[in-house]
C-alpha cells in the first residue's frame, strides 16, 4: 500500500507516520492492511496543495491508494487577516486533492474542525447537524468539506478539536512554557470543547480509512472541559506550580470569534468502526508523560 500524507511535519502527520511504523498505538494495533506500508510524506515545501497542478502531477507519479490531508492552515487570527490564503490552503487544497484521488483511484481522509459550527449549542453536535461557521477559519474549513464530498466519492472527513501532539506548538505546550516562566496564568473559561490526542486521532484515522464508510465523522477526545479545566490539568499532571485563574473570551483579546460550545458526538464512529478514543483527561496524562521523556532526552 502507497500512503501521501501532507501536513507531514505538523502534529498529526507526525502521529501517522509513527502510528504505520511501530503499527500500535496506546489504543490498540492498527489494521494489518498497513503493514510493510510504503509512505509519502510531504510538507508545504515539498507540495503546495493549494497548487492544482502541482498535486495532480505528484499524485499521478506516486499513484497512491491512500491520501491523507492533515495539511491546513489553523491560525484563526491569521485566517482573518489572510482570508486568500486560508482559502487556497483549506479550501482549494483539499479539493486539488480530491480531484487529484478521483483520477488514481485512491481515497481520501480530510481533516476538518469543530469550527465549522456555529458554537451556540448546548449539546455535543453530531455529523449532520447544520453547519454554520462564524470565523474565517470555519468557512474556509467548510468550504474545504464540500469540494472533498463533491470531487471524490471515495472520502472520509473527520472533523475533530482542540489537537496537541508531540511536535510542533500547541495549547498544552504553551500552557507549560508561560507557566514556568511567569508563574501566572489568565485563562478562558467561557468556550467548551473536547481535548484530543493526535495519537489517537491518528489510529481512527487509519481505522476508518480500510473500510468504505465513506462521509463525515467526528473524532475527539472523550469528554469535554473549558480551556480553563483543560489548563489546570496541564500544570496537575505537569507538577507545575502556577497561579491560574479564569478569565473570559472579550478578556482574552483575540481577533476572531471563537465558538463558546463546540464539543462533538463520535457519532458515526460509534456506528461503524467503534469509538475508542480515550477520557481526554487519561490521554492528556500519558501525553505529558511521554512529552516529559522526550524532553528529558533532548
Amino acid at each position: 500500500m502507497k500512503i501521501v500524507i501532507t501536513g507531514c511535519n505538523g502534529q498529526l502527520g507526525n502521529s501517522l507516520q509513527t502510528l504505520l511504523k511501530k503499527d500500535n498505538s496506546a489504543i490498540g494495533k492498527i489494521p494489518e492492511v498497513y503493514r510493510d506500508c510504503d509512505i509519502f510524506p510531504v510538507d508545504v515545501d515539498t507540495l503546495d496543495i493549494g497548487d492544482a497542478k502541482a498535486v495532480e502531477t505528484y499524485i499521478k507519479k506516486v499513484h497512491p491508494d491512500l491520501i491523507i490531508n492533515c495539511a491546513a492552515m489553523t491560525n484563526v487570527d491569521g485566517c482573518e487577516t489572510d482570508l486568500e490564503l486560508a482559502d487556497r490552503v483549506n479550501a482549494e487544497g483539499p479539493k486539488n486533492l480530491a480531484v487529484a484521488a478521483n483520477e488514481v483511484g485512491a481515497k481520501l481522509v480530510h481533516i476538518s474542525t469543530d469550527y465549522v459550527f456555529r458554537g451556540d449549542a448546548t449539546t455535543p453536535y453530531v455529523e449532520t447537524d447544520e453547519c454554520d461557521p462564524v470565523t474565517a477559519y470555519g468557512s474556509s474549513k467548510r468550504k474545504g468539506e464540500i469540494n472533498v464530498l463533491e470531487n471524490l466519492e471515495r472520502s472520509f472527513i473527520l472533523r475533530t478539536s482542540w489537537l496537541y501532539g508531540l511536535v510542533g506548538s500547541n495549547f498544552v505546550k504553551t500552557i507549560r512554557r508561560v507557566a514556568k516562566e511567569k508563574g501566572v496564568l489568565k485563562v478562558v473559561d467561557d468556550q467548551r470543547g473536547n481535548p484530543t490526542n493526535a495519537d489517537d486521532l491518528a489510529y481512527h484515522i487509519l481505522a476508518v480509512a480500510d473500510t468504505e464508510n465513506y462521509g463525515i465523522y467526528h473524532c475527539t477526545g472523550s469528554g469535554e472541559c473549558s480551556w480553563y479545566d483543560f489548563a489546570c490539568k496541564i500544570l496537575e499532571y505537569s507538577n507545575i506550580p502556577c497561579d491560574i485563574s479564569p478569565c473570559s473570551t472579550e478578556e482574552s483579546g483575540r481577533k476572531a470569534k471563537r465558538p463558546a460550545y463546540s464539543s462533538l458526538r463520535n457519532l458515526k464512529l460509534e456506528e461503524t468502526v467503534g469509538d475508542k478514543m480515550r477520557d481526554w483527561q487519561e490521554a492528556l496524562k500519558e501525553y505529558i508523560i511521554n512529552l516529559d521523556n522526550a524532553e528529558a532526552a533532548n
